[in-house]
C-alpha cells in the first residue's frame, strides 16, 4: 500500500487533536504504528520494522519528518484554539436594526413589482424554495469579525438557516429601495431586486454588520424577475469578496453560500461571439442550473443611488437625502459628526479667486469630501491589483468605499488598459480597466449633485469633493505603483514606459510584477543577461521588442542602484504587494464546473489559497498560471454572469 502523506494528512488532522493536549509522544506512536501498518508492516506480528534498504531507509526517514510535521501542526492547532476566545452561537448575536427603526419604510410588505414611494425599504422576507440546502464554503474569518463561532457552521440546520428557508432569531428582514445612473443615463427605481438583508450584528467591538441574503427571493423591486440566483455567479461573489480582502482592497464580505436544492432557469442566447444568461423570460434557450445563496456582510450597504433616487423625486422627497445623510454620518462617519471648528479643517479650492472651503461649518461637506477620498483609493487600489469590476453604474458604489456588487468581474491576464469583463460595455468599453478612474470622478458628481439638490452642499463645496477625488487617486495611484517596483520615489516617466511596454506584448499583470522583485541592483550585468529574471512573463518577443525591455530594464536597474536598498530587502517588500495570486476568471470556472457536479472541494481550496494571495505557498504554483486556451474561447468566460431581465443586461445583480 502506497501512502500519499498529503492525503491522510488532511484526514487525520480533525481526529486526533485530543492526543496533543497531553503531548506529542502519543500522537507519534500512533502515526508510527500507523505509517507501519500502511507500508506492510503490522505492529506486534513480529515483522521487522527496520529498513533493510536504501529506500526503505528513505521511507523511514520521510515517515519520521511526516509524523513531526502533523504532531506539530495539531500541537499548534490545539494551542491556537486554546487561545482563542470562543464565538457565539447564532441565538446569541446581538442584533440591533437602526436602519429599520430610524428610516421610513414602506407600508406594504407585499412583493408585488411596483414603485416604492417615500420610503427607505421594504419589509419582506426570504421566499426562495429551498430543498435540501447544503452548506457549499464559509469563511471563519468573517465569521471572528460577527463574533460568531466557527463550531455554527456544523449545525444541522445552518444550511436552512442561510437560505432564508428558517429565519435566524433576531433578524428584521427588509430590501433597500435605491435607484441609479446605469451605463451614464438615469434608470429611476432599482432597488434590491434578490437581496434581503437580515439586520444588522453589533460586535463585541461595537462595529456594525449588516448580512444580507442574496438570491433569497422577490422583493418589490425585482420587477418581472425571479428575486433568486444560480450557483456559478454566488461562488464568484463569494470567493471575490473574500480573494478582496485578503489582497487589503476595501470590501464587502461573504460569511457563506448555500445551495438551495432547486433548479432556476436561465436562457442563453447569443450577443455577437459571446454568451450571456439572463432570466427565463427572454426569448433564448432555457437551461436550468442550481440555485444558491451568498450571505453577504457589510458595514453598510447604502450606495450613491440611496441618495439619488429620493433627490430625483422632488422637494416631497429631498427631507430623506438629509435623513439618510444623518444617518450614516451617526452610524459610520463618527468622526465627523464629532468634528469641531478647533481643528480648522478650512482648504483653498485652488481657483483663481481663492475660495475657502471651511469643512468644520458644514458636516454634509466634510462627509463629501470623505466619500470622495474613499472612492478615489478605492480605485487607485483596484488599478495597482488590476482589477475591473466591470459595472461601476451609480448603484454600485458604496458610501464607505467598497467594493460592492460583484458582476462581470475580472483580473488582468494580458495587460489591456481597455479590456472590460462586460460584454455588454464591448461597444464603447465604458467601464473598461482603464477608464475606471474617469468614471469614479463622474458618479462622485452625480453623488455631490444630489447632496447640492438636498441643499446640504454648495455647488464651491462640491467641485471641492471632486477636486479632492482627484488629488486623492493622484497621490494613491503613484504611491502603490511607485511601491509595486519597488522604488524610492514615483518615476513618471519609467511607470508609463512600463505601462505602454505591458500592453503592447500584452504581458501578464500580475506575474510580471511578481517577476520584476528578482531583478538585482546590479549594473554590471550583461545585457544578454538582463531579462532572465523576466524570461517567464517576457513570451514571444522579437528582437525589437527585446531591445526595448532592455533598455527599460536599465533604467530601472540603475534607479535601484540609487536606492541603496539590498535586493533581499526590496523583494520581500516587493512580494508583500505584487500578488503571487488572484482570482482569475478561469479560476473561478473550475471551481464552478465542479460545484455544479456537486464537488465543492475546489471552491473551498480557492478560498483558502486567496486568503494568502501573497504568500508563495509551495505546491499550489499551477494557480498562478496564465488562463488555459480553453479559457480564450469564444463565450466560456462569459458565462459567469447572473442578471435579471429589464435590467442594463448586466447593469443590476443586487
Amino acid at each position: 500500500m502506497k501512502v500519499a502523506f498529503g492525503d491522510w494528512k488532511k484526514k487525520v488532522r480533525k481526529h486526533f487533536v485530543p492526543f496533543v493536549s497531553g503531548g506529542g509522544g502519543e500522537v507519534r506512536r500512533f502515526f508510527a504504528r500507523w505509517l507501519s501498518a500502511a507500508r506492510g508492516a503490522r505492529p506486534g506480528s513480529g515483522v521487522s520494522m527496520e529498513p533493510h534498504s536504501p529506500e526503505d531507509a528513505a521511507a523511514a526517514a520521510a515517515d519520521a519528518d511526516a509524523v513531526e510535521s502533523v504532531t506539530r501542526d495539531l500541537r499548534d492547532q490545539s494551542l491556537e484554539d486554546k487561545g482563542r476566545k470562543k464565538g457565539l452561537k447564532l441565538e446569541d448575536l446581538s442584533w440591533d436594526h437602526s436602519f429599520v427603526r430610524e428610516l421610513p419604510g414602506d407600508p406594504r410588505t407585499d412583493t408585488f413589482p411596483r414603485e416604492v414611494l417615500h420610503a427607505c425599504y421594504t419589509k419582506v422576507s426570504p421566499s426562495a424554495e429551498v430543498e435540501n440546502p447544503q452548506l457549499v464554503a464559509w469563511s471563519d474569518l468573517v465569521a471572528e469579525a460577527l463574533d460568531l463561532d466557527p463550531e455554527e457552521f456544523q449545525r444541522s440546520d445552518f444550511p436552512l438557516l442561510f437560505s432564508g428557508a428558517a429565519l435566524l432569531v433576531g433578524a428584521l428582514p427588509y430590501a433597500q429601495c435605491y435607484g441609479g445612473h446605469q451605463f451614464g443615463m438615469w434608470a429611476g427605481q432599482l432597488g434590491d431586486g434578490r437581496a434581503i438583508t437580515l439586520g444588522e450584528i453589533v460586535n463585541s467591538r461595537s462595529e456594525r454588520w449588516e448580512l444580507q441574503l442574496k438570491g433569497a427571493g422577490k422583493t418589490p423591486y425585482s420587477r418581472f424577475a425571479d428575486g433568486l440566483a444560480v450557483l456559478r455567479s454566488s461562488i464568484r461573489e463569494f470567493l471575490c469578496s473574500e480573494a478582496m480582502h485578503s489582497l487589503g482592497i476595501p470590501t464587502t464580505r461573504a460569511l457563506c453560500l448555500v445551495t438551495t436544492g432547486k433548479l432556476v432557469t436561465r436562457d442563453m442566447f447569443m450577443m455577437g461571439q459571446d454568451f450571456n444568461f439572463l432570466d427565463s423570460h427572454t426569448s433564448g434557450n432555457p437551461k436550468d442550473e442550481p440555485g444558491a445563496i451568498v450571505c453577504r456582510v457589510a458595514q453598510s450597504f447604502l450606495r450613491f443611488g440611496s441618495y439619488q433616487l429620493h433627490a430625483s423625486r422632488g422637494k416631497e422627497d429631498l427631507g430623506i437625502v438629509r435623513a439618510l445623510a444623518d444617518y450614516a454620518i451617526r452610524y459610520h462617519f463618527p468622526h465627523i459628526e464629532n468634528m469641531s471648528r478647533s481643528e480648522s479643517l478650512s482648504f483653498s479650492t485652488g481657483n483663481d479667486d481663492q475660495t475657502v472651503v471651511d469643512l468644520t461649518s458644514n458636516k454634509y461637506a466634510a462627509w463629501a469630501v470623505d466619500i470622495a477620498e474613499r472612492t478615489a483609493s478605492l480605485i487607485a487600489r483596484w488599478q495597482g491589483v488590476g482589477f475591473t469590476h466591470g459595472v461601476l453604474n451609480t448603484d454600485n458604489m458604496s458610501i464607505l468605499g467598497l467594493t460592492i456588487d460583484y458582476g462581470p468581474f475580472g483580473f488582468l491576464d494580458a495587460f489591456d488598459p481597455s479590456y472590460t469583463p462586460n460584454t455588454t460595455d464591448l461597444p464603447g468599453r465604458r467601464y473598461c480597466f482603464a477608464n475606471q478612474p474617469d468614471i469614479g470622478l463622474w458618479n462622485i458628481a452625480q453623488f455631490v449633485s444630489t447632496l447640492s439638490a438636498a441643499e446640504l452642499i454648495n455647488d464651491k463645496e462640491a467641485n471641492y469633493a471632486m477636486e479632492k477625488y482627484g488629488t486623492k487617486f493622484m497621490d494613491e495611484y503613484q504611491g502603490i505603483m511607485t511601491r509595486k517596483l519597488g522604488l524610492p520615489k514615483y518615476n513618471k516617466q519609467l511607470i508609463s514606459k512600463l505601462l505602454n511596454n505591458m500592453a503592447v506584448d500584452k504581458v501578464d499583470y500580475t506575474n510580471f510584477f511578481r517577476a520584476l522583485a528578482n531583478i538585482k541592483a546590479d549594473l554590471s550585468i550583461p545585457e544578454d543577461e538582463l531579462l532572465i529574471p523576466l524570461k517567464a512573463v517576457l513570451l514571444d518577443i522579437g528582437k525589437e521588442r527585446k531591445e526595448a525591455w532592455i533598455s527599460w530594464v536599465k533604467i530601472y536597474i540603475q534607479e535601484l542602484v540609487n536606492s541603496e536598498v539590498s535586493d533581499e530587502e526590496r523583494r520581500a517588500h516587493m512580494n508583500s504587494l505584487n500578488p503571487k495570486y488572484v482570482l482569475r476568471n478561469y479560476l473561478c470556472q473550475s471551481a464552478i464546473d465542479s460545484a455544479e457536479l456537486g464537488d465543492f472541494g475546489e471552491v473551498r481550496r480557492l478560498l483558502k489559497l486567496m486568503q494568502r494571495p501573497y504568500d508563495e505557498q509551495p505546491g499550489m504554483e499551477k494557480y498562478a498560471r496564465l488562463p488555459p486556451a480553453w479559457a480564450y474561447r469564444p463565450g466560456k468566460l462569459a458565462l459567469l454572469v447572473d442578471v435579471m431581465p429589464n435590467e442594463d443586461e448586466i447593469g443590476k445583480n443586487h
